[in-house]
C-alpha cells in the first residue's frame, strides 16, 4: 500500500499527515513541487522481468513522459533477493548505503516509477519530513535541489524504471546533517524487519 507519513523534522514523535490515498498523497506534494501519479500496472510483467521485457509494456508512459520533461536518459534498476547468488546480501547492503544519508541533486530531478516492489523517498522541505512509501504503480518525482533520503530495506525487493535529464545519471550532493538516522526506515514502516 502506497503511504504517506509526514513529521515535523524535529523528530518522528508527532504524525503531522498520514495518507495512504493517492488523490491526498498527490495533493500534500504538489505545494514542494513533487510529482506523484499512478500508472496501470501490468499484471502479466514478473516482478524481476528484464529491461527490455519493461521498456515494451510501459512503451506509451515512457514516451509520453521523456516527450513531456525532455529526459535524455532512460533506464531500469533492479534489485531482487536470489538464492542463487550468495552475494546479494553485501551488494544489497552497499546499495542501501549509497542513498541512505541526506542529499540533493544540483542538476537534475529524481524521476522514478515502481515497476515491481516498494522504497521509501523521504522529502526533507519546509520544516518538515514526508515520508513517501511507493509501490508498483507509482511514479515519484522529486524536483533537483530537494533535500531527501532514499531507503530500500534491508533486503530489497524493486524494479523501477529512472529517468534523466542528464547522461551522467545519478549524481548526490550530500549534506552531512545526519537527519536520516532520526527517523523509521524502510523495514519499521513496512514491518518487514531486517533480515
Amino acid at each position: 500500500m502506497t503511504l504517506l507519513t509526514t513529521w515535523p523534522e524535529s523528530g518522528p514523535e508527532t504524525v503531522v499527515r498520514r495518507t495512504s490515498e493517492p488523490a491526498e498523497i498527490a495533493a500534500a506534494l504538489a505545494p514542494i513541487g513533487v510529482r506523484y501519479e499512478r500508472w496501470p500496472v501490468r499484471e502479466d510483467l514478473a516482478p524481476d522481468a528484464d529491461s527490455d521485457a519493461v521498456f515494451s509494456a510501459y512503451r506509451a508512459e515512457i514516451d509520453r513522459l521523456t516527450a513531456a520533461e525532455g529526459f535524455a536518459t532512460v533506464d531500469v534498476v533492479a534489485l531482487h533477493p536470489s538464492d542463487d547468488d550468495p552475494g546479494f546480501a553485501e551488494k544489497a547492503k552497499a546499495a542501501r548505503a549509497k542513498f541512505l544519508e541526506e542529499h540533493t541533486h544540483d542538476d537534475d530531478d529524481e524521476v522514478r516509477f515502481f515497476v515491481a516492489g516498494s522504497g521509501i523517498f523521504y522529502l526533507h522541505v519546509g520544516g518538515e519530513v514526508h515520508a513517501v512509501l511507493c509501490e508498483r504503480g507509482d511514479l515519484l518525482g522529486v524536483p533537483k535541489g530537494t533535500t531527501h533520503w532514499f531507503d530500500m530495506g534491508t533486503r530489497p525487493a524493486f524494479t523501477a524504471i529512472r529517468f534523466f535529464h542528464e547522461e551522467d545519471g545519478w549524481i548526490g550532493t550530500f549534506t552531512g546533517s545526519g537527519i536520516s538516522l532520526r527517523f523509521p526506515d524502510f523495514d519499521t514502516i513496512t514491518g518487514q524487519g531486517g533480515a
